[in-house]
């Protein structure tokens, strides 16, 4: 067969060892792959190149998407739609696997829709796919934020300070959830959970009247701006307050030994299933088994914010 694959959406460490282990195991396999450049938009535009082993030599390490990545609007639009459905009738691809997060699967069941063949493969540090344990990406991330807080964790005890970060995640509380219990940061504030900003006060204030010199609090990004909320924190408080956005920081990077594994076996488990004639799935894990589900099914599943690892956050970050 003829399998393509892109890159869409925000890049996410791991992308590259998942290009690697689709064209490796592919080609094992006799198929012919391709890679499509910047995504959506690059499919619209043809941006086609067969790939081969040693294209994909030397990427295992690295962050980000030798494709190239993008967000495209056009693909939304009837008109690019078409012609990204042309290009893929012109290189005669059989089977297209996306690698991205919700919005970029979501455009995989758009194409499954109109009859191509699809597999999609989660990557996003958002962890925001509630269908699979983790997405790739998800752990790298983490680790960034993990030695960041560490920094910040320095600075803030030397100077008696409290430090509002925000962390990314769209409208998923994951990233400041797990960087916040892994980091000891002292509070989190995420959209699954009510915000009672007294409370989180009157915690600081404990603290620092027991001689605590140094209070973290993760904020996701989709709770409002984190210099309101460091305002009012240092107003209730008296604490010297300061902000600190990580940013784009949160996406780069070298990815772990957790996202290579991970990506190695999604991209290997798509190969395996496309080798079946199964196809229009989406891969995941699942309690460290890789899963397959029906594309069009995994966007109904609930939340799957661990309410568990929250209380456990809350009661030892005294």
């Amino acid at each position: 067969m003829n399998i393509a694959i892109l890159t869409s959406g925000g890049d996410a460490p791991g992308m590259n060892p998942l290009i690697r282990a689709v064209v490796r195991s592919g080609i094992y396999y006799g198929h012919k792959v391709y890679g499509i450049e910047s995504g959506y938009q690059g499919l619209i535009e043809g941006k086609v190149i067969e790939l081969n082993e040693s294209s994909v030599g030397d990427v295992i390490q690295k962050g980000g998407t030798f494709l190239g990545t993008s967000r495209s609007p056009s693909f939304q639009e009837q008109d690019g739609f078409n012609k990204a459905i042309n290009v893929l009738d012109i290189f005669n691809i059989d089977v297209l696997i996306v690698c991205g997060g919700d919005g970029s699967l979501k455009g995989a069941l758009k194409l499954k829709n109109a009859g191509i063949k699809v597999m999609g493969i989660p990557a996003s540090i958002d962890n925001d796919l509630a269908y699979t344990d983790y997405t790739i990406g998800f752990m790298t991330c983490l680790e960034t934020l993990c030695g960041l807080i560490s920094k910040i964790r320095d600075t803030t005890e030397s100077h008696g300070r409290a430090n509002v970060v925000e962390v990314m995640g769209r409208n998923c509380g994951d990233i400041a959830l797990y960087a916040g219990l892994a980091g000891g940061a002292e509070n989190i504030l995420v959209p699954e959970c009510p915000t009672d900003i007294d409370e989180i006060a009157k915690k600081a204030i404990l603290g620092k009247n027991r001689g605590k010199r140094h209070h973290i609090i993760l904020i996701s990004e989709a709770m409002g701006s984190p210099y309101e909320f460091a305002d009012k924190f240092q107003s209730l408080t008296g604490i010297d307050t300061k902000v600190t956005i990580p940013g784009y920081i949160q996406r780069g990077g070298s990815p772990c030994v957790f996202d290579r594994i991970l990506a190695s076996q999604m991209g290997f488990r798509a190969i395996e299933e496309i080798n079946k004639n199964n196809f229009n799935l989406a891969i995941g894990t699942r309690k460290e088994s890789i899963i397959t589900r029906n594309l069009e099914e995994i966007f109904s599943e609930e939340s799957k914010f661990s309410y568990n690892l929250l209380n456990i956050l809350k009661i030892i970050s005294i």
